[in-house]
């Protein structure tokens, strides 16, 4: 048997102008994770299991496109091939996957199965990958679903590590000076990041001078906040957060729900709250100090919220 798993993520700061040029910073989500376990299994061919999107079905019934068999078939090129270097006996093998991480809510689902799902395998064939590997290929599968992905998702995934990303930069890790919390809250409302860029983008077309202006604001927010997170003054980044989302709230980005939220986590104490990923649905984030994370949480679901999750973010 092998195993493997991987994180899930968040958006601190730079949603929506990290397409404009701006930074954004990301960290990873380790109270969820993508589990893949492979066996060796007494039927032919490769066998997936995924009961979280009810999925049991032989690798070659599904579509080559399909997330699952693109990573598959990066390992297995031939549409039924025997396991490389395994039983000579004609057995195939099982993939499990099973995650905690919501789908579709901006936790970084689709690239942690996929970050999990090529560990799994290169150690199974006994092929091993370094970080940089792992990463390449994840980005490559990312491209194949969403066309032009940041690569900020398999990045901060596949080295459980907060990322500072610049696009058209390469991608860089950074340290935490001391350990901060964030609550986050789900909405329960599955909406497009591809219609909220979009709406953004009309917006800019309309104006430019003044939304690169806004953008500028938010690239800067996000440069202080990294720099105060290095510092370990992660108590200043509450209102950081604050001023992040009054800017996405001009963007038309937010929505009622995700500003109940908000606002909810403000009054319960959090030092600062924001809404994360594309918008109009999804997730949102507060800043708290760790003794207040249950209070937050509590106030959270009271106005809304469908989960949540209280995640520490570590050196």
């Amino acid at each position: 048997m092998s195993s493997a798993s991987a994180p899930g993520k968040i958006i601190l700061f730079g949603e929506h102008a990290v397409v404009y040029g701006r930074p954004a910073l990301a960290v990873p989500v380790t109270q969820v994770h993508a589990n893949v376990e492979i066996l060796d299994s007494p039927k032919n061919g490769i066998w997936i299991d995924a009961p979280d999107i009810d999925l049991h079905a032989e690798l070659k019934s599904l579509p080559s496109d399909h997330p699952l068999a693109t990573v598959i078939h990066k390992f297995f090129p031939h549409p039924n091939p025997p396991p490389a270097g395994r039983g000579t006996t004609g057995e195939g093998i099982e993939i499990k996957i099973i995650s905690t991480i919501p789908v579709a809510s901006g936790l970084g689902s689709g690239a942690a199965v996929s970050v999990a799902l090529i560990r799994a395998l290169s150690s199974y064939l006994g092929q091993s990958m370094t970080n940089e590997q792992v990463n390449a290929l994840a980005y490559e599968i990312e491209k194949s679903h969403h066309g032009t992905p940041s690569g900020i998702d398999n990045t901060v995934i596949t080295y459980a590590k907060p990322v500072f990303f610049i696009k058209g930069h390469p991608i860089e890790t950074f340290k935490v000076g001391r350990p901060f919390t964030i609550v986050i809250g789900d909405t329960g409302i599955s909406a497009l990041t591809k219609e909220a860029v979009g709406d953004v983008r009309v917006l800019w077309d309309a104006d430019k001078a003044r939304w690169e202006k806004k953008f500028d604001e938010v690239g800067e927010i996000a440069k202080q906040a990294k720099e105060r997170i290095e510092n370990g003054e992660w108590e200043l980044i509450g209102d950081l957060m604050n001023q992040n989302h009054a800017l996405l709230q001009e963007m038309t980005v937010s929505s009622p729900e995700l500003d109940r939220l908000v606002n909810g986590a403000r009054k319960a104490g959090a030092l600062g709250a924001k809404l994360s990923g594309g918008g109009r649905g999804g997730n949102m984030i507060a800043m708290v100090e760790p003794e207040k994370a249950e209070a937050v949480s509590g106030s959270l679901k009271e106005a809304g919220a469908k989960n949540t999750i209280i995640t520490t973010i570590n050196p």
